[in-house]
């Protein structure tokens, strides 16, 4: 099969560290290839390059057999390659529609006509199966609508050469399943390629014909995806057998830490979110969330993090949160891990070590009269985190907005296991985190619970809701539909998830 990317040699080199080194790399016309790796091996950077966002240092590059003579965005996406990337790059307060075509609107004389702009983006999302609502602002969609508006702006510009960076890091089970009958058509209809960037093992098998395995920026193999198995792969990606998971201590309940009841939270559009919910979360225990996107979950912990407003009562070690600020709320013994974290996670401009010690740093360990910053000592506390959580990047000192994704979490994972909280809000603590760090994070969460932290887990992977969690409840258009305790199966999580089985209890 004919060749339409070719890597030859290719180096990369950033202050402190080699994120390329010497790749070479054959893509063929017409199929799915799968790119995996542990975070910073170097997948995202290899193809940045193919995208024309960072020119290497040694090495060429070629497409439809022409070699790359200036690596640029506008230059890649005439050669035909679009990227979608892991963190979205569209323009928050335009529509659906005025970000799918910016920049190529069409146009009726010399203004842009709106009316058929909103025309051809309903067809393309018809045809697609990536239904959006064309007026909608982009502040107020989703994560996962979002990832639609980036992949259909990707398909608007006519790309032959689909990169996809992470893509399912953001979506249900269900949205990736449509995600891949989408790629599949892309490829079978259109003949485009696909480069799937990913770290999930089970997706390679489910939709690559080919995947290659990037280990601390080398190119460590190549296979047809059927000759080679998940246990290998991971294998290859990590440089080692990867460890059983660890059994879990037996559940140790403690006190009361939240008490919520009557809860409501509005969304960002003003529209009921969580809906007259009640829960309570002890001591030495994971309680899991299950539900579909977009149904309160994220309200849910935002409102029990002080970060939305709500009526009802919400209270954390015995006291009511009504009126605290987000800093007051953690003074009671909370910790955030947030969805979002490029947006409320880290601060990009921020360093490693600023972002490592940030809501502590005024603690007299940190700061002189909680003013003057102690910098010796946050270089050696956020150092010690560097290397504790395995975060990979040019070093504590450099801008957090330099690591890659799943660095990014660790990054934020480090910062609030680290706080000795009592009470531990996590949203999606693995999204866009690679194989081993997966398996770093769960042990982490499984020590802070057999430590007695109250842990409130949310994920849209429902197997780590699985994995993790002592209690699962579903959420359904804000309400609790279902409690789950011992053995039950994933169609009656399902069912709770779409709006069934409400206020059911399941219990071994």
């Amino acid at each position: 099969m004919e060749a339409i990317v070719e890597f030859s040699h290719i180096t990369m080199d950033f202050p402190g560290v080699r994120a390329n080194d010497d790749v070479s790399l054959s893509i063929r016309r017409g199929e799915i290839f799968a790119l995996v790796g542990e975070n910073g091996a170097g997948k995202s950077t290899l193809m940045n390059i193919l995208y024309g966002i960072h020119t290497p240092t040694a090495g060429s590059v070629t497409i439809h057999g022409k070699p790359v003579v200036r690596f640029d965005p506008k230059a890649a996406i005439a050669a035909g390659v679009g990227m979608v990337h892991q963190h979205f790059m569209l323009v928050p307060s335009f529509t659906v529609t005025e970000n799918i075509v910016l920049s190529r609107e069409p146009r009726k004389g010399i203004f842009c006509d709106r009316r058929e702009a909103r025309r051809q983006v309903e067809a393309l999302s018809r045809e697609y199966g990536l239904e959006v609502e064309p007026d909608s602002r982009v502040r107020d969609l989703s994560v996962g609508q979002q990832q639609r508006v980036e992949i259909l702006k990707t398909l608007y510009r006519g790309a032959e050469i689909l990169i996809l960076d992470e893509p399912t890091a953001v979506l249900t089970p269900q949205e990736t399943n449509e995600l891949f009958t989408v790629l599949r058509r892309v490829v079978r209809e259109r003949g485009m390629t696909v480069i799937l960037i990913t770290h999930k093992l089970y997706e390679v098998a489910a939709v690559s014909q080919r995947v290659g395995v990037m280990r601390r920026g080398r190119l460590v193999g190549v296979a047809d995806t059927a000759s080679v198995s998940q246990r290998q792969l991971a294998g290859m990606m990590v440089g080692r057998e990867m460890q059983p998971t660890a059994p879990r201590q037996p559940l140790r309940l403690g006190e009361e830490k939240v008490h919520i009841q009557n809860l409501c939270v509005a969304n960002s559009r003003g529209l009921p979110a969580v809906r007259d919910l009640s829960l309570t979360l002890r001591a030495g225990e994971i309680l899991g969330i299950a539900a579909v996107e977009g149904n309160g979950q994220s309200e849910l912990l935002e409102a029990i993090a002080g970060m939305r407003p709500f009526q009802g009562e919400i209270q954390v070690n015995g006291r009511s949160i009504r009126g605290l600020s987000p800093g007051q709320v953690r003074s009671l013994g909370l910790a955030h891990v947030p969805e979002d974290r490029l947006r409320t996670g880290v601060d990009p401009e921020a360093s490693v070590a600023e972002n490592l010690v940030a809501g502590r740093h005024r603690a007299p360990r940190f700061a002189r009269f909680g003013v003057h910053l102690r910098k010796k000592a946050i270089r050696e506390y956020a150092e010690g985190l560097y290397r504790a959580f395995d975060i990979r990047g040019a070093g504590a000192d450099t801008e957090a907005g330099s690591l890659s994704g799943g660095n990014m979490q660790k990054t934020v994972i480090a910062r609030e296991m680290s706080a000795g909280a009592e009470v531990l809000l996590i949203a999606q603590p693995t999204r866009g985190v690679d194989i081993g760090a997966v398996e770093f994070i769960h042990s982490q969460i499984l020590a802070q619970r057999d430590g007695g932290a109250a842990i409130l887990l949310s994920s849209a992977d429902l197997d780590e809701i699985l994995t993790l969690s002592d209690r699962i409840i579903t959420l359904y258009e804000g309400r609790v539909t279902g409690e789950y305790t011992g053995e039950f199966s994933k169609t009656e999580l399902g069912l709770g998830m779409t709006g069934g089985g409400k206020e059911a209890t399941h219990e071994a």
